[in-house]
């Protein structure tokens, strides 16, 4: 006769109060709750998270069924379900937003992380449920999009149309402050709050905001004010050049050199500027000539 196979003895009966103290050592082990893939129970080591929520659902070892591990810790320690996670309304959201702001001075975007006002919450699930429609949420909406709706914060994808004239209003009054034209590195637009330099060239270059495309914040102001644009310099003669130097010998006694800094009759130009077009052939000149060459050929070496 074949030998009676032992049966496996019987686990014994779980109830609620059980499991939660066991759920209670390991938040105090590990500050957070279990989850039915954690393998162990740490305070009942015969015992796996995976088959008391398998109990707790199908209704095993005295349990009534019905339920989840995920579910009981919510229910009886207000431990977050991802699966189950509360409403939320649009009330509650421009809230955090507002209180966001109170405290950085910028309005949350979904990349700021935690929304300290709501622990579990972070602004890239808020705007993932205001896109998708989730937790009751209407839907096709963006966070970005709602707080420029109710709260006028701008929008890179709704940004108002930026005409020439306007970009060059701006730069008359960086110009009156400064005494400089501004440049694509200049930063904010002092005159319009949320403009930076940097975007009204990229939009002037890529055809954004209403604008055609094609040029770019220093070709405009080349254009429009005649402010020098270091990319698109006007082209230099070596005849022009011979006047600067005699010049710069009436006054200062001495011919120019590449270190003798800006030249006086063109206060934009610099003789090391100067030189290095002379060397290279920039700026229409021929190549192979020098400051030094110009002033043997012209004048002699004495």
């Amino acid at each position: 006769m074949k030998p009676k196979r032992r049966r496996r003895p019987r686990r014994p009966d779980l109830s609620f109060a059980l499991i939660l103290s066991w759920a209670d050592d390991e938040y105090a082990r590990t500050g957070r709750w279990p989850k039915r893939e954690d393998g162990e129970v740490r305070a009942a080591p015969y015992e796996k998270w995976l088959n008391i929520d398998m109990a707790l659902r199908v209704g095993l070892r005295g349990l009534p069924g019905g339920s989840s591990l995920a579910r009981l810790l919510a229910a009886q320690r207000g431990a977050r379900n991802h699966l189950d996670l509360p409403h939320l309304t649009l009330r509650q959201i421009l809230a955090w937003a507002d209180a966001h702001r109170r405290r950085t001075g910028e309005w949350p975007a979904r990349d700021s992380g935690a929304i300290r006002d709501a622990a579990g919450e972070t602004w890239l699930a808020v705007d993932m449920a205001l896109q998708q429609g989730h937790r009751t949420l209407p839907g096709g909406i963006t966070l970005a999009g709602l707080l420029a709706e109710e709260r006028g914060r701008r929008h890179k994808g709704r940004l108002p149309k930026l005409p020439p004239r306007q970009i060059l209003k701006y730069a008359d009054g960086h110009f009156r402050r400064t005494g400089k034209w501004p440049k694509r590195s200049s930063g904010p637009v002092l005159d319009a709050p949320g403009e930076t330099w940097s975007a009204i060239d990229t939009a002037l270059h890529k055809g954004q905001r209403g604008l055609p495309g094609g040029t770019t914040l220093a070709r405009l102001l080349a254009a429009e004010r005649g402010a020098r644009n270091h990319k698109a310099l006007p082209p230099l003669k070596v005849k022009q050049i011979m006047r600067w130097m005699e010049a710069h010998r009436r006054r200062t006694g001495a011919w120019p050199t590449r270190r003798s800094g800006p030249v006086v009759d063109a206060p934009e130009e610099k003789w090391s500027a100067i030189e290095t077009a002379l060397q290279d052939g920039l700026r229409s000149l021929p190549p192979g000539l020098s400051l030094r060459r110009l002033r043997d050929e012209r004048w002699g070496s004495g």
